[in-house]
């Protein structure tokens, strides 16, 4: 141990001593962490979480609005229940230091929470705030996949045990113990356990559920988006986190990290700049000239997905020409997707599913060795001179993370079918999970039409009629409704005024008292004014000529003048009873 000490760096030094805790094993790298890197490290967290808003962003911006609110939700679960369980037992199947740790599982560190006394306390808070970020990002490649049709409190079960899906393979290519990291697999930020896992988890659930009622009956073309510009905005800050994501990979800026760390910042954007310029071209032409956004959108997103397991291995050409075949395959194989009648409504199966396989397959044909680091353990891909080892590597990894993918999703799913139909029923689909699941009530979306449509059909939906629709203010609106009555009630004293005025003209003014013709006079002056008034028929709160106030000074005066009795007025138009609100008594 003292040899040790002596020629190790600082970081190595306080990861060393750590062994004291428990001799049967070595600390392992992943907490070989100095003050800098784990700053790094932390910062690089702090922004990958941010994803999470990119995401809901662009999914919502995808589903019908409907259902936007409940697609951000999925979005806020998969967090709350998917963080829990990860902290629970995720972080232990993947990096877990126990004895009964094997290949294909880690065993330990669960519920994880070292002593303040513990030597690698900070080291190890680091690197589970860093996998965790990592850990949600997966999971929530999911519900975009099911959405608009999957039962929310399912898809709550699903987000709670999906952990598991991600984090036994992410064992396998990072966490010491795992067989194809002992193989020799690499992955920097993770093409294959990230996105690999989540696109191929995607397409089992999109293919298990079924697709959304009158998906394809119209054909294959994209239904309609519900916020093309939530779309946009969930790219800018997906691609905002992706630096993190890929520059936050390299573990810290120590030694020769922080080299690594500004080239994978730049091989990201190079990527991205690919994918882009394919996906437009490519858009152009099969719509006749114009850019349709889910095409762009999804083939930057698919080139950032093929940059990623190499982000730092590549020189800047061939990172362009990795994003651009990324961003080719990904348009390229969504309808393909919708002619297998596999419903993904944002293209998760093809964005992270086949461009995850060909972000992995890619570091076996360009990778570089990235000296003095031991990212690739001293191998070059088969373009660099390195031979086949490296791409028969990651073609195994690259098999094994999709088979494993599809198969645990499929029967994770078919196990939760028995408890909680993952399928939602087609009066609620068709009314949107959105005022099903939530109780919120969009406007000027056709839900009246589906309520009418479903009315005679025996399914309870007096919950349902009674929601109010977002955006408005119920104490308002009953104010407005109690102005109108109030208006229609002034409106018929003005009717009776008149035909009051209207019999005295009759009688002839010689038989009218002199009081009578003064009171006549004065009623003729007050309708006149009001008679100005209501050249703004719109204003409810104009018509202070016409109000009570007004007649009143009139008629009060105790100088035998005539007091109206409201037996005696015509009814003009019914008028629905209101409760009477304090703030509008003077109306009375």
């Amino acid at each position: 141990m003292a040899s040790k000490l002596e020629n190790a760096t600082a970081a190595q030094v306080t990861a060393l001593k750590g062994v004291i805790r428990n001799s049967s094993y070595v600390i392992p790298g992943l907490y070989d962490l100095s003050v800098e890197d784990t700053n790094w490290v932390l910062t690089s967290s702090f922004i990958i979480f941010t994803m999470q808003t990119g995401f809901g962003m662009l999914e919502s911006g995808c589903v019908s609005i409907k259902n936007e609110v409940n697609i951000m939700m999925k979005n806020v679960i998969d967090i709350v229940l998917g963080g829990f369980t990860y902290w629970l037992f995720g972080y232990g199947m993947s990096f877990g230091r126990g004895p009964f740790s094997n290949p294909f599982i880690a065993i330990g560190d669960f519920l994880l929470d070292p002593p303040v006394g513990d030597e690698l306390m900070g080291q190890i808070f680091a690197a589970f705030l860093f996998q965790l970020s990592f850990a949600t990002t997966s999971t929530t490649i999911v519900s975009g996949a099911m959405a608009e049709r999957c039962n929310f409190k399912a898809y709550c079960l699903f987000s709670f045990l999906n952990t598991a899906v991600y984090c036994i393979p992410a064992g396998w290519v990072w966490g010491e113990h795992g067989f194809l990291n002992n193989l020799g697999a690499v992955d920097i930020a993770g093409s294959g356990p990230v996105h690999l896992i989540g696109g191929a988890a995607s397409f089992a659930s999109a293919a298990m559920l079924g697709p959304r009622l009158g998906r394809y009956a119209e054909g294959i073309d994209p239904l309609p988006l519900g916020n093309p510009v939530n779309a946009c905005m969930g790219l800018f800050v997906l691609w905002w986190g992706w630096l993190a994501f890929n520059s936050g990979s390299t573990y810290g800026v120590s030694g020769a990290k922080w080299q690594y760390a500004a080239r994978a910042a730049v091989m990201t954007m190079m990527g991205s700049f690919g994918g882009g310029f394919v996906s437009s071209l490519y858009s152009f032409w099969r719509h006749d000239g114009r850019m349709d956004i889910m095409d762009l959108i999804n083939g930057i997103l698919g080139s950032l997905v093929s940059i990623t397991a190499g982000c730092f291995l590549y020189r800047a050409w061939e990172a362009l020409i990795i994003g651009a075949l990324g961003s080719l395959l990904c348009v390229v194989t969504m309808p393909l997707f919708d002619r297998m009648g596999v419903d993904d409504p944002v293209g998760a199966s093809s964005v992270h599913g086949v461009c995850g396989i060909w972000g992995v397959l890619a570091v076996g044909l360009f990778a570089d060795n990235p000296i003095p680091l031991d990212t690739t353990k001293g191998r070059s891909g088969l373009f660099k001179g390195g031979g086949w080892y490296l791409l028969g590597i990651q073609t195994l990894s690259a098999f094994c993370l999709a088979c494993w993918g599809i198969c645990s999703t499929l029967m994770l799913l078919y196990v939760i079918n028995k408890i909680i139909p993952i399928r939602m029923d087609p009066h609620e689909e068709l009314l949107g999970a959105d005022l099903t699941e939530h109780r919120i009530r969009h406007s000027q979306i056709g839900l009246s039409r589906a309520i009418s449509a479903l009315a005679p059909i025996k399914i309870d939906l007096q919950e349902i009629i009674g929601i109010q629709p977002i955006g408005i203010n119920p104490g308002h609106e009953r104010s407005i409704e109690q102005l109108r009555a109030a208006d229609d009630k002034l409106q018929q004293w003005q009717s009776y005024l008149e035909q009051v005025s209207g019999k005295g003209n009759k009688l002839g003014t010689t038989q009218k008292t002199l009081e009578e013709q003064q009171l006549e006079t004065d009623i003729t002056l007050n309708l006149k004014s009001g008679d100005i008034e209501q050249e703004k028929p719109s204003s409810v709160f104009g018509r202070k000529a016409r109000s009570v106030h007004v007649i009143k000074d009139k008629w009060s005066q105790d100088k035998g003048s005539y007091k109206p009795n409201n037996s005696e007025l015509p009814v003009i138009s019914p008028v629905a009873r209101l409760d009477k609100d304090g703030n509008f008594a003077w109306l009375d």
